[in-house]
């Protein structure tokens, strides 16, 4: 379904300030995948941290769907924060994604789909998201998910908390969704990140294609390969070359020593 990820208050202005735990007190931190019996605390703290009401079957696929790459953060025995995600074959997304990605990577590429990231507020700019985002990305980046070459999420464009902490991490805007989302019956706009992986890129337009074969020209790898070329043609005709040379030679040389004894 589609959601959208949500790091702090949709109005950053509006939030309370409250006290953070400071990191050293988080050294018990410990990080878990979500089970069946964790979808009653993960269904309260969605709805205290999201605007959107997921519905109850969403929950049971996040605790106990394998397909859904879930894990929480733990803190004294309590979820304090937790991202969900989905491994998406490229042919099978939505038309609005669908342009994320190259064609060119064919029907095996796949690209994850992030549908929440939340840090309870009391434990918020302590590096629990970031620890959690930088879990998900090592997996999406091990061998056996190579062909996975995005990861991309939703965002409402008035979230601008949210906004900052992907854009820190190299998250970058791909595209406006405007009246993406329905909430308490108001329609609101969004916007689409992505972090390109395991060498993924978005479709090139003339301008990329200029630029890669321009750095390509630039790098000198183009004038290295010509030279490695012509060396190599250089030695393949050479003794041909140099038999040719000398038989011209000694033709000449004959010709030569018989115009003499003529004269």
């Amino acid at each position: 379904m589609d959601t959208f990820s949500w790091y702090a208050g949709e109005n950053g202005s509006n939030q309370k300030k409250n006290k953070s735990v400071p990191l050293c007190n988080l050294s018990n931190l410990q990080l878990r995948f979500l089970c069946p019996s964790d979808l009653e605390e993960v269904r309260a703290l969605c709805r205290d941290w999201f605007p959107i009401a997921y519905p109850y079957a969403w929950y049971e696929d996040i605790t106990s769907n394998p397909r859904f790459y879930s894990l929480a953060a733990i803190y004294n025995g309590v979820i304090v924060g937790l991202i969900v995600a989905e491994i998406k074959s490229y042919c099978n997304l939505n038309k609005e994604d669908r342009s994320i990605l190259s064609s060119s990577y064919g029907k095996s590429a796949t690209v994850a789909y992030m549908l929440s990231l939340g840090v309870s507020e009391e434990h918020r700019r302590n590096g629990i998201a970031s620890l959690l985002l930088d879990n998900l990305v090592s997996h999406l980046t091990l061998p056996e998910n190579r062909d996975c070459k995005a990861l991309f999420l939703h965002v409402l464009t008035s979230n601008k908390p949210a906004i900052l902490f992907y854009e820190n991490r190299n998250f970058k805007l791909h595209s406006f969704l405007p009246y993406y989302y329905s909430i308490k019956g108001t329609r609101k706009d969004g916007f689409t990140y992505v972090l390109y992986l395991n060498g993924g890129h978005q479709p090139w337009a003339v301008y990329d294609y200029v630029k890669h074969y321009g750095q390509f020209l630039f790098r000198g790898d183009l004038c290295r390969w010509v030279l490695v070329w012509l060396r190599s043609a250089l030695v393949w005709v050479w003794p041909g070359m140099r038999r040719m040379v000398v038989d011209n030679t000694t033709s000449l040389v004959s010709q030569y020593s018989w115009a003499t004894k003529e004269m």
